[in-house]
């Protein structure tokens, strides 16, 4: 096998671990801190931190101002709506339902690609059956919060988990066929940099700034390892995977951050785990192998 795809599969696996584990962190983050000003800080520490070690380690830093812009519009796709949102929902709705929203973000993939008329592959019954499978999970998801959604709070939330996600696909395609021809931890530095920024002027919009008084130890710990760790290292790995892999399958971490997310808000958050909730998940990740299998289909094919 290839090295870079070697290497593609290990950075895919990193994203697996450490994205499942970025809900829980994000949780207990906007407990306590304005919501839009965390993730801004978060993404920014890392994109600028990541600006400041690249020439240490021999990386010259250089784009050009067309991919400086698309790196603007993946960062504001992916960063600022798809991760910044997902942060702002989970003030109101669990961070493993929120994990389990985004779940669904393969079947937005395979959607969008179709109707941009970027990947149009042919139409098997794997992709067929995985995206009715997909829209099955949806319907359970909604189903298993029916009563919570009278909650205007709580029904926000869930709009927005959904939003981000249709955002992140999009980021994802986008990000796929418009690459860039600088190095990926540049791309990255960017992407991280810019969405960062937008995040911190939707903060000056919607949050709340009296709640600084009150950030918590907890929350501070949750920033730096997002910055580190979710940020940082996982983007990177993604961005790396998302390179040399289809886009279907540099997203099957779909797969794995659900089942993560949900044990931990289940064990150290107390959040709710009902069998319905299993259900949707296990009807969604088989929706997404079903898509993920049509790639290979595909693949063999040509």
């Amino acid at each position: 096998m290839d090295k870079k795809l070697i290497n593609a599969y290990l950075a895919l696996a990193v994203v697996c671990v450490v994205w499942g584990t970025t809900y829980f962190a994000m949780r207990i983050g906007v407990e306590t801190f304005p919501a839009f000003l965390f993730s801004a800080i978060r993404q920014i520490s890392a994109g600028g931190l990541l600006l400041l070690l690249l020439p240490l380690f021999g990386i010259k830093i250089s784009i050009s101002r067309r991919d400086i812009t698309r790196q603007f519009v993946a960062g504001t796709l992916m960063i600022a709506f798809g991760n910044g949102l997902v942060g702002w929902a989970e003030r109101y709705i669990p961070s493993g339902l929120a994990a389990l929203i985004v779940s669904v973000m393969p079947v937005y993939v395979v959607l969008i690609g179709y109707v941009s008329g970027v990947d149009r592959k042919a139409v098997n019954m794997h992709l067929i059956v995985g995206l009715l499978l997909g829209c099955v999970g949806v319907g359970l998801i909604f189903r298993d919060n029916l009563a919570d959604l009278a909650n205007a709070n709580y029904l926000y939330g869930v709009l927005a988990a959904f939003f981000a996600c249709f955002c992140w696909a999009a980021g994802t395609v986008y990000t796929k066929h418009k690459p860039s021809s600088a190095t990926t931890l540049v791309n990255v530095a960017f992407q991280l940099t810019s969405g960062g920024l937008v995040l911190l002027i939707a903060s000056a919009f919607f949050d709340d700034f009296t709640r600084l008084n009150s950030v918590s130890s907890d929350s501070l710990w949750a920033l730096v390892y997002l910055t580190l760790f979710g940020s940082l290292a996982s983007y990177g790995c993604f961005l790396y995977a998302l390179k040399h892999l289809p886009s279907g399958l540099a997203s099957v971490y779909a797969y794995f951050n659900p089942f993560i997310a949900l044990l931990l808000g289940y064990f150290f958050l107390d959040e709710r785990l009902t069998w319905l909730t299993a259900v949707a998940l296990l009807v969604t990740l088989s929706g997404v192998y079903f898509i993920n299998r049509s790639y290979r289909i595909k693949k063999l094919k040509t």
